[in-house]
């Protein structure tokens, strides 16, 4: 007994110490991907500050009052609500405002497209708790039942996702351009023209570079990090005790109070450069994927609150003693002969925090597309080995022309930081509505609760945003017509995209009439396999019947592909795939539904080809199981099953390079029974150089006992395969109605058509191989 309870202990000892090992390596390496953004603050907050009327009052205690703002703004925002709060409202392990809206959209039915399949509600991710809590409440019924305001929570969540891309591109500007002022003093000679122009080479090498994927220097940035934070707190202690140890009187809110009285509009103006010092916080929700809850509060606690309340109050304690370099207060600050290492790494950081904000707006840009609500983009993933690094060219390309635009023609952090603040204040406000409703109808606490909250921190943020619209004029007006274009686009496509798919919808080929046509569908059957795409997860889509009428041929095995994205950040691979079949056996008719998340990575290595007949294989013959135990749902359109393409304990398939096959077969074996019909596989790799697809043959062993209908159509799916495959898709034209409103038309016939036409093609983003395509034409009045 002791000797077990000795085991136990031991074995216990080493879980935490692998626990607190991977927490504080996820904890190192969120400095650089988190709180670049963050650190980088001290750069530029008391400039913003000081910018307008409030350069007049040039007194110790006006000082102390906006320190006090600070620390304060700096304690309630980013510690109390995001670090205390905001972290628990994962979505799966995943943050940020479409982390959110997913959640509400599968707690209540708050999405625009109607339910598309109830299956996805048995997703192991699908709920956090893994099983469904019903709520029913007065405001969910009201929400649920007005579409307007569905629509209004979508256009919400859009200007959001918008102003998250607006940071992409002030994020650089402001970072690198503040940084690269420090040469000014030193180098007094240096000339506002000159800095720019540094500061656009560096930018313009930062966007180059992009294409090559972070991970290559991604283990320079924690490190970078650290020893900026690590110097800005150490010079602002030194700052504190050198210039005014009476700073800490500060920490008081009755400075605020003071600083009001005193200072009055003029101070509220000032809050505009003062909720700069929060700039990045929503980075630590939004990165939340990539780390841990607990890895970010460590982060968070132990490094970023203490060095940077020391920097503002060390920053500010020589500001109180050398007003008139309130300018260039931080380089001002620096003792001389630290001066340029700390330059240098001011630099670096500013690059680290533009890099990682620039890597975030690929993220959205990419959940954005996953829940229909962008463009087609070419998506490159950068990085083998780290899972959802990704590069988006045309991305990538505009906002350098646009962060160049702005720092050209800004050419002043002040006018920038007030254009960001505006920028990052929205989307923390936009955050505060949606943990509100999250609150209530997810976390299911009481509605007083989730008041309290939007009350709370929607006042405060209220009053800096209110602050941050007086200065509109002054260069605030950049992130909202930016975010105005973005969230055009987004809802434009939405829309479209929408239009189309109820058109699919309500104008579905009658099963009745596909049963009169009869096996053959009243065309030649020919050898091969048909992967017909659509977006309809059930029925047949109207689109079919125009391939039908026009087409003298169709392959002798169909199956509708429909490839889905559910409203979860990731789909387990063994829960991808669902498989039916539409229709009699006879007419060799299927459904293959594949279920992608809003953060899954789409690729074609998993042969889908391939993949997509053993998925059928394994249907047959769980069919015929349920049918000899008369569970099986014989409807014409029957139930979807969930088909795990890595199943152990059913049919799996073993791989074998070509060069390994001698007379034996990979096989395709049951746990159930040992001579249970197989199918048996060879894969031919190519060379990685001319292609990634692979090539299967596969073939169908000889066994007694097997059901001769089983037999017959695995033997039709086998000659089918080996014959070739042909993708087969719809070249749409989506066109308004003749009675449809001016507006309408505008929408649909100029601007979703400009950007169907300017946007990659279907194939091409479903990686469909051109010499197997084939398309067929046809007109969608919405």
């Amino acid at each position: 007994m002791d000797r077990e309870r000795g085991s136990t202990s031991a074995d216990q000892r080493v879980n935490w110490k692998n626990y607190y090992k991977s927490l504080f390596l996820l904890a190192y390496q969120s400095f650089g991907v988190v709180y670049g953004d963050l650190s980088t603050s001290p750069l530029y907050v008391y400039k913003s500050a000081f910018s307008g009327r409030l350069y007049q009052y040039q007194d110790e205690q006006t000082v102390f009052g906006l320190f006090s703002l600070i620390f304060w703004t700096f304690t309630l925002i980013p510690l109390l609500k995001y670090i205390i709060i905001v972290l628990s409202a994962d979505d799966n392990g995943e943050g940020g405002t479409f982390a959110l809206y997913s959640l509400l959209c599968r707690h209540a039915k708050f999405s625009l497209l109607p339910n598309q399949q109830a299956a996805d509600e048995e997703l192991s991710t699908y709920y956090s708790n893994g099983t469904r809590t019903v709520i029913s409440s007065p405001l969910k019924r009201f929400l649920e039942k007005h579409k307007r305001l569905r629509t209004l929570l979508l256009l919400i969540v859009l200007f959001g996702a918008s102003m998250v891309i607006g940071d992409g591109v002030l994020t650089p500007a402001i970072s690198v351009l503040s940084s690269i002022s420090g040469l000014q003093v030193r180098a007094k000679k240096l000339h506002d023209g000159e800095v720019v122009i540094v500061a656009c080479i560096v930018l313009i090498g930062l966007f180059a570079l992009q294409h090559k994927g972070t991970q290559r220097v991604a283990f320079l940035f924690a490190p970078i990090v650290i020893v900026w934070l690590l110097c800005i707190g150490i010079i602002g202690l030194h700052n504190i005790i050198h210039w005014n140890p009476k700073i800490f009187y500060a920490l008081s809110p009755h400075y605020i109070v003071m600083f009001f009285k005193q200072t009055g509009k003029d101070g509220w103006i000032s809050l505009g450069g003062v909720l700069l010092c929060i700039t990045g916080t929503e980075a630590m929700f939004a990165d939340l994927g990539h780390f841990s809850q607990a890895s970010i509060r460590v982060a968070f606690v132990s490094v970023i609150y203490p060095c940077l309340v020391l920097q503002y109050m060390g920053q500010a304690a020589f500001i109180s003693k050398n007003f008139s370099s309130v300018p260039t207060s931080f380089y001002e600050s620096i003792p001389e002969p630290v001066f340029w290492p700390v330059f240098v790494v001011a630099t670096l950081a500013a690059i680290v925090a533009s890099q990682a904000v620039i890597s975030a707006t690929f993220s959205i840009v990419k959940q954005c597309h996953a829940l229909g609500c962008f463009p087609r983009v070419k998506v490159v993933h950068t990085s083998r080995w780290i899972y959802g690094q990704i590069y988006i060219p045309e991305i990538n390309w505009i906002l350098m022309l646009l962060c160049l635009a702005v720092t050209l023609g800004f050419r002043d952090t002040t006018l920038i930081g007030n254009a960001y603040g505006i920028a990052c204040m929205a989307v923390m406000f936009v955050t505060t509505w949606m943990m509100a409703l999250v609150i209530i109808f997810v976390w299911q606490r009481n509605t007083i609760f989730a008041f309290l909250f939007l009350l709370f921190f929607g006042f405060i943020e209220a009053v800096y945003l209110s602050s941050s619209i007086i200065k509109v004029p002054q260069g605030g007006w950049a992130p909202l017509v930016l975010s105005f274009i973005f969230m055009v686009i987004m809802y434009v496509w939405h829309y479209g995209t929408r239009r189309k798919y109820l058109f699919d919808l309500q104008n579905k080929v009658s099963m009745k009439w596909i049963l009169t046509l009869g096996p053959s569908l009243g065309i030649v059957r020919v050898p091969g396999i048909g992967l017909i795409y659509t977006e309809l997860v059930t029925g047949v889509p109207a689109i079919f019947s125009h391939f039908v009428t026009n087409l003298p041929a169709f392959h002798q095995v169909l199956v509708f592909v429909c490839v889905k994205s559910v409203p979860v950040p990731y789909v387990p691979p063994d829960e991808r795939y669902l498989i039916g079949r539409i229709g009699p056996r006879a007419y060799r008719m299927y459904r293959c539904i594949v279920r992608y998340g809003y953060k899954d990575v789409q690729k074609d290595e998993d042969n889908f080809e391939n993949l997509l007949v053993l998925s059928i294989a394994k249907f047959i013959h769980m069919e015929a199981e349920e049918t000899s135990s008369g569970s099986y749902d014989a409807s014409p359109d029957g139930r979807m099953a969930v088909i795990q393409t890595s199943d152990t304990c059913g049919t799996t398939l073993v791989m074998r390079d070509a060069d390994q096959y001698a007379g034996d077969s990979a096989m395709i074996r049951s746990s159930k029974s040992e001579t249970l019909q197989s199918l048996q596989s060879l894969y031919e790799q190519e060379s990685p150089s001319t292609s990634c697809r692979r090539r299967v043959r596969f073939e169908l062993p000889e066994v007694e006992y097997i059901d001769p209908q089983v037999k017959e159509e695995l033997l039709a799916l086998v000659d089918a395969k080996e014959a070739g495959a042909a993708y087969i898709m719809g070249h749409s034209y989506i066109k308004a109605r003749r009675t449809s409103s001016f507006l309408k038309k505008f929408v649909i016939d100029v601007a979703y058509s400009f950007l169907r036409k300017n946007c990659r093609g279907p194939a091409v983003a479903l990686n469909i191989p051109h010499i197997s395509l084939i398309e067929v034409g046809m007109i969608y009045y919405v």
